[in-house]
């Protein structure tokens, strides 16, 4: 299939409306994209139709850590902000934490620059919807888009260089905004386009180890770092504990969802494999692909019953249940685990991700892919060119991915900073303790990105693979519905079935 622009834009917007109505199924969904050219991350497509976890403590945003905004924004604020009263800016997102941080709070920017603001959270294809509807007829309608990083390339004719535009307007520039406080493996993975910044870093979900220390210490296990001694710690902690309702790890295992392809991708790159390979084709398959998913089949023999039936929301629950031990996924579950109403409260650690065998290079893998031993996804805040009020949208921009506003969303979200600064903020380091908002996870975190960060192919028939040919034939697998226990078998079904899918698209 072939589009002009024009009708690609339709199409993307019509059918991202007909899977918002639900008249279409996910599937068809993803497939439709694919045929536009239109892909996801691999974390923000498994949020399609469903909603965020938010693991964060908004009851922080009455603390002194809260207290209103540093002395020279809010003078900026009224000085240059307030030449725009009575204007009014739109931006749509999904529920990441920086979001909903924002919307709490955006009566700080409101009250001072008499800017009205209006920020709708919704599901993330109606994101999509309402953003490609908006450029297609250059409607204004947003003045801000969320655009997932896999969206990056098809928005970047349609919205402002943020870099640019802050040269070009001296005058409504925010005083030492600091473009170099952004971190760099952030910016080049996520903002970056043809040499050009089509937005500005907000958010990047990640992958870590996470173990309970006081379960390690009962049994003399020491902290793995490697998948065979991982192995090893979650084979004995079950033996041990099975009785008393827990297991060694968890997994976000279900069957058919992305949340199990998160898990695998990460198994086939600590084996030293890759999804894909320099020729372009399917290389899950082969010995290194075979050998993580064989591994991650130990594993789950090893974790409790209803992994196979669990996303991240399930896997975050045995954790906080304690029905887990020792598990690598997501960091945003961090925060929650040492909220007050958990009843693991301080027992929880971060650790760096397991390290495998030596990753595969990139130049040996295909579709831009980049083999590494932490799982993310990640989203920019762009500046739309069709904005009827594109300076006073700027000026909320500046404001919500200042230093001082994104170092507090971090506080009350529990979410990775996407700058430097924050990271090393005195209130961020005051909360690095056990309790509700916990921050004890980002110096971690922050090693992660600088050192670990991986990348899934980026193509876009990826979010259809990602979402149905791999999680639903690997559920097939661990679920014993199919494939006989046979790794091998069913990997080599799934490889059929994608390299004829890329052969097909001309890719």
């Amino acid at each position: 299939m072939s589009f002009k622009d024009y009708d690609k834009k339709t199409f993307i917007a019509d059918t991202a409306k007909d899977y918002a109505a639900r008249r279409i199924s996910k599937r068809d969904f993803m497939k439709k994209m694919a045929l536009a050219g239109v892909g996801f991350s691999a974390f923000s497509a498994g949020m399609l139709g469903s909603s965020r976890r938010f693991n964060g403590n908004l009851s922080l945003l009455g603390t002194p850590a809260f207290a209103e905004g540093d002395a020279e924004t809010n003078k900026w604020l009224a000085d240059v902000g307030s030449k725009f009263k009575g204007t009014k800016i739109r931006y749509t997102s999904e529920a990441t934490p920086p979001t909903v941080v924002l919307d709490k709070i955006k009566k700080e920017f409101t009250d001072p620059t008499g800017i009205e603001v209006e920020i709708e959270i919704v599901p993330l294809e109606q994101v999509l919807a309402k953003a490609t509807q908006d450029v297609q007829g250059q409607l204004g309608t947003y003045d801000l888009y969320y655009l997932d990083q896999s969206w990056v390339a098809t928005f970047s004719q349609d919205t402002y260089d943020p870099i640019a535009y802050y040269k070009d307007k001296p005058d409504l520039a925010l005083p030492n905004f600091d473009w170099d406080d952004f971190s760099k493996p952030l910016v080049d993975g996520l903002a970056l386009y043809d040499g050009k910044w089509v937005g500005i870093p907000f958010d990047i979900p990640i992958f870590m180890l996470m173990y309970r220390k006081d379960i390690l210490e009962k049994h003399g296990i020491a902290v793995p770092t490697t998948p065979a001694e991982f192995t090893d710690a979650i084979k004995k902690i079950t033996e041990a504990e099975k009785a008393n309702g827990m297991y060694g790890t968890g997994l976000q295992a279900k069957s058919g969802h992305y949340s199990l392809n998160c898990d695998w991708t990460q198994m086939v790159w600590n084996e030293g494999g890759s999804i894909f390979t320099k020729d372009k084709k399917f290389s899950g398959n082969d010995e290194a692909g075979i050998a993580g998913l064989q591994l991650y089949q130990e594993w789950l023999k090893n974790a409790p019953p209803e992994s196979t039936n669990s996303t991240w929301d399930g896997q975050f629950q045995m954790m906080a249940s304690g029905q887990s031990a020792i598990v690598q996924s997501w960091d945003e579950f961090f925060p929650g685990l040492d909220a007050d109403d958990s009843k693991v409260k301080g027992l929880w650690m971060p650790a760096k991700p397991l390290v495998g065998k030596p990753l595969r290079a990139v130049a040996d893998a295909g579709f831009g892919e980049i083999p590494n031993y932490a799982h993310q996804g990640g989203s920019i805040l762009a500046l739309s060119k069709y904005s009827k009020n594109p300076d006073a949208a700027w000026i909320f921009m500046q404001w919500a991915c200042s230093k001082d506003i994104m170092t507090r969303c971090t506080l009350a979200g529990g979410f990775a900073p996407m700058r430097l600064s924050s990271f090393a903020d005195p209130r961020v380091k005051a909360k690095a303790v056990v309790g509700p908002g916990t921050t004890r996870h980002l110096d971690m975190v922050k090693w992660i990105i600088d050192n670990n960060m991986a990348s899934e192919p980026d193509m876009p028939l990826w979010a259809g693979f990602s979402n149905n040919e791999i999680p639903v034939n690997l559920g097939k697998l661990l679920t014993g519905q199919d494939f006989g226990g046979d790794a091998k078998k069913c990997m080599d079904t799934i490889a059929d079935a994608i390299n004829k899918s890329v052969a097909d698209a001309g890719l």
